[in-house]
């Protein structure tokens, strides 16, 4: 969007959430053209709009909050799930039994490996299918863990020293946590005695 020049020097130096902040604030005059008065309006109803949309969102991931706490609390203690990425592996999962092994959510989460040797190499390939939210859930997880998890720095730079590439290090890293999720979700809805339908069917 063009902008007049003393207003996008007004603008630019600021950082998003202050930026925002000071569009839903803008107030177009009589004295302003006609192109600045339409320059803050719109940028005006923008910040606000980004405003509601945001207010919205921490509303519903605090909702989400309560939901997993009810179902599946110990999720939340594991490095990198938050309410967002909690909540999709408990729809994705749904149930206890809906898997018959830990090898089957991995393969619907789409982070079971696809050989793809050739030759003297050794070597397997990503899987593209599955169920796609869900794998970007544990995608989310590990690029955290393998910033801010000691452990998972190891691991993968285990992995990489073995002759893995940094991809298949991550797949890797991926079917682990996978691993230890399904742990989790199985024994979850047992232990605490609340129904994961619940949440299946809020979401």
């Amino acid at each position: 969007m063009s902008a007049p020049d003393d207003l996008r020097v007004e603008l630019r130096k600021l950082k998003r959430p202050v930026l925002i902040a000071r569009c839903a604030q803008l107030r177009d005059r009589p004295a302003q053209d006609i192109e600045h008065r339409m320059t803050v309006r719109a940028l005006r109803s923008t910040a606000q709009r980004i405003q509601a949309l945001q207010a919205e969102a921490k509303e519903l991931e605090g909702e989400m909050l309560l939901l997993v706490r009810e179902v599946a609390p110990e999720l939340l203690d594991l490095l990198g799930v938050g309410p967002i990425t909690a909540t999709q592996i408990l729809v994705s999962w749904s149930h206890p039994g809906r898997f018959r092994s830990e090898a089957a959510f991995a393969s619907f989460a789409g982070v079971s490996p696809i050989p793809a040797s050739s030759g003297l190499t050794n070597r397997h390939r990503l899987n593209r299918s599955g169920d796609r939210q869900l794998n970007r859930a544990l995608h989310t997880i590990s690029l955290i863990r393998m910033r801010l998890d000691p452990t998972t720095k190891a691991y993968v730079a285990h992995r990489v020293a073995e002759g893995k590439t940094s991809r298949d290090a991550q797949r890797c890293l991926k079917r682990a946590i996978c691993r230890q999720l399904f742990k989790i979700l199985e024994h979850s809805d047992r232990e605490t005695g609340t129904n994961s339908e619940n949440l299946v069917q809020a979401a």
